[in-house]
């Protein structure tokens, strides 16, 4: 028996128009299929069908996932951008809305910012924006958590999309944050800077992080791709998400030239394209990143995306006290910095310890 499980995204538009779509399954079932599959799913300007063979297996319903994790960090930025100038520039859903929709002519063109300037735009019957009549709950199917939970199963920092995901789950402690809120009075400082040039910081900031939750949505897969043995075309991927699908983008014709040039890229930051443009915008994000903290504005998943940066771009790392801990409390285990990779140390740091260790460094 010969199966194909496909991984489909493009909602209702994707119905009518045709969907990305993400085959994996039986390598030798996918020639009887492939000409269907190519004829309905969506295409690119160029022509190229979005849909393309991802492996065997599971491996067309992971890459959608992963995809649908994505899309959860790119909605919850697209929100805090949103909240920010709303609540730090005073903004109205109209100037936001406006913002948008030029921010949708450049860099940041793609379907979930076209949207965005459309939802905020949008009245009610009475003339008012429908999104302020909007209650601040968000519901969620599932996939984003399944990201996050395989994300921990794999060992892979998938920091921004689980703030994303967390985001959800506050938002939907409605209650608790209403009375939270009368416990805990913000006062709300008046913005006194350059409102353009601010706005022109997020929309940097936003993209920025936006690149962050692709590094670790691809991270993901690669650390996947190793677990079950596929082979996954990371080029092709971007190419099959380019059209068609919630996440669709011109930001994924760049990731798709990364990976044509470097099929072994570990990470996307390493690309040069990534590194120059993360460069350009880094002193933007750090001072979004520094004046959501100040006006208390929650920003988790711009901020998470900054920390993993720093981090992943961080020679060291205050783990070595962390293990240090570890070893103390629980015999651990450590390795030094003058000694080889794989040799595992102890100390007896009390006295009374002894030499007893655990038998495995990660237990």
């Amino acid at each position: 028996m010969r199966y194909i499980g496909t991984g489909v995204s493009g909602g209702e538009e994707g119905a009518l128009k045709g969907p990305s779509m993400m085959p994996g399954g039986s390598n030798s079932a996918w020639a009887e299929v492939k000409p269907i599959f190519q004829a309905i799913c969506a295409k690119v300007e160029d022509g190229s069908p979005c849909c393309e063979w991802v492996g065997e297996n599971g491996a067309g319903h992971f890459v959608k996932m992963v995809h649908n994790g994505i899309e959860y960090g790119d909605m919850q930025l697209i929100c805090e951008a949103y909240h920010i100038m709303r609540d730090m520039l005073n903004m109205s859903a109209y100037e936001i809305g406006l913002v948008f929709k030029e921010w949708n002519k450049g860099e940041l063109d793609s379907y979930l910012i076209e949207i965005t300037g459309e939802i905020l735009l949008y009245k009610d019957v009475d003339g008012k924006p429908i999104v302020d009549k909007i209650l601040d709950t968000a519901g969620q199917k599932g996939t984003g958590k399944w990201t996050g939970i395989t994300a921990l199963d794999e060992g892979v920092p998938l920091t921004l999309i689980g703030e994303a995901v967390f985001s959800r789950f506050l938002s939907a402690m409605k209650n608790e944050r209403v009375e939270a809120a009368k416990v805990f009075k913000k006062a709300k400082a008046e913005f006194t800077g350059n409102k353009e040039a601010f706005i022109e910081d997020i929309r940097k900031a936003l993209y920025a992080a936006k690149i962050i939750s692709y590094c670790q949505g691809y991270s993901l897969m690669a650390a996947a791709s190793k677990t079950y043995g596929w082979n996954l075309n990371y080029g092709g991927i971007a190419l099959m998400w380019r059209g068609g699908c919630i996440i669709r983008s011109v930001f994924l014709g760049k990731i798709k030239d990364a990976f044509d040039k470097n099929p072994a890229l570990t990470n996307l930051l390493l690309d040069p394209y990534f590194k120059e443009t993360i460069e350009a915008l880094l002193p933007a994000w750090r001072n979004v990143a520094q004046a959501a903290i100040l006006y208390a504005i929650p920003a988790p998943a711009l901020l998470s995306g900054l920390s993993y940066f720093d981090g992943y771009t961080s020679e060291f790392l205050p783990a070595n006290l962390l293990q240090a801990q570890r070893d103390y409390f629980g015999a651990h285990t450590y390795e030094r910095l003058d000694k080889k990779r794989g040799e595992f140390f102890h100390t007896n740091w009390t006295g009374e310890g002894g030499t007893t260790s655990a038998s495995t460094y990660n237990a």
